[in-house]
């Protein structure tokens, strides 16, 4: 056998199953029924009550025995729970003649005796009827236990589908969401390279170290808020060599905020955005700020990406990357989720997303 394959468990014998399904709840309300039954039936005896208190003890520990190892029992023209209870209605008499033989220490001799026969006869009435009506109770029991654990393991199938189908759904608009991001930094330094800007060679050596350094955690599946405004701080780093004089960055961040989980790509699509949008058509370009702080008192946060550029009139069109940004934030946190877009005195526009962190 492989050493690293683990050992198959053998299997349990049937007293070793016996033993395990005499639960203490199945003694437990079989001595209490044994209690009530022997305390009901005392006045017709004339034994004293401990000597029939004993008997119908017995009685009614043989009869769980009957019951508990009864359910290894298989028969294909019997349900199980019919034969658990047939198994009860017949071992009613043996159990309490049984039980007689004790007390009497095997002397049939006394056991014949008017008065024995007439309590025998007696307790194993009682046993056929009480004893399979315990029975009953005990099999809706478990037949109830059963249904509320077949209903727990659909309800932990039927989530686990859910977060599978979820992945994928994030794994297909992440997807969509990095080609573009990717084509349009391609397109600023082409325009450098064109136009014959001296700059176009620091910016793209830029470009390729924030690549190098970014591209391994663009499917990280447990990217943080931290993760991302790394991101975002290398992109406007290369945004600036870009356009010194025309664009300026501010950050508003609560450091204890960045260890959250948050999407990929999510902060950044509205940084992108507003560089593209906001400060790229504005000729005295502007200033962007980039912040994350909780709101209220229910534990929601808002994280945000405000520009001084052109404003909502040039931003107005919701492209790709915004439209899946929407998508992602609903299906990571919730319908609660929101994406809102508020233009700002005196110009400029304020990307402002709020959602309950998840684990």
């Amino acid at each position: 056998m492989d050493a690293t394959q683990a050992p198959i468990p053998a299997p349990r014998g049937r007293w070793a199953t016996l033993l395990i399904a005499l639960t203490g709840r199945r003694l437990a309300v079989t001595a209490l029924a044994a209690l009530l039954v022997s305390a009901a039936i005392n006045p017709i005896f004339g034994t004293p009550y401990i000597a029939l208190l004993g008997r119908v003890m017995v009685v009614a520990a043989l009869l769980l025995l009957t019951y508990s190892y009864a359910e290894q029992w298989h028969i294909k023209w019997l349900p199980r729970w019919q034969v658990q209870l047939l198994a009860v209605i017949l071992a009613a008499p043996v159990a309490t003649f049984l039980a007689y033989l004790i007390s009497l220490s095997g002397d049939l001799h006394a056991f014949m005796s008017w008065p024995r026969l007439s309590g025998f006869l007696i307790i194993s009435i009682v046993a056929m009827t009480f004893g399979p009506l315990l029975a009953l109770g005990a099999l809706f029991r478990e037949r109830d236990a059963q249904l509320r654990a077949q209903a727990l393991e659909f309800a932990l199938a039927k989530e686990q589908l859910e977060r599978q189908a979820l992945d994928a759904r994030l794994d297909l608009l992440q997807a969509q969401i990095e080609p573009h991001f990717l084509f349009n930094t391609l397109a600023n330094v082409q325009e450098l390279v064109e136009t014959g800007s001296p700059r176009a060679g620091p910016v793209f050596k830029s470009l390729i170290a924030y690549l190098r350094a970014s591209m391994p955690q663009l499917n990280h599946s447990h990217a943080t808020l931290g993760n991302e405004v790394a991101l975002v701080r290398a992109y406007l780093e290369l945004m600036a060599m870009r356009m010194p004089d025309r664009l300026t960055v501010r950050y508003r961040l609560d450091p204890d905020l960045m260890q959250l989980r948050f999407p990929p790509m999510a902060l950044l699509t509205l940084v992108e955005n507003a560089v593209r949008h906001g400060i790229d058509p504005s000729v005295d370009g502007g200033e962007i700020e980039v912040g994350a702080e909780p709101v209220g008192n229910d534990g929601a946060l808002r994280v945000w990406v405000a520009d001084t550029g052109v404003g909502m009139a040039e931003t107005a069109s919701t492209g790709t990357g915004l439209g899946n940004l929407r998508q992602r934030l609903s299906a990571l946190y919730g319908p609660t989720a929101t994406l809102d877009f508020i233009e700002q005195q005196p110009n400029g526009l304020r990307a402002e997303m709020r959602f309950h962190p998840v684990d």
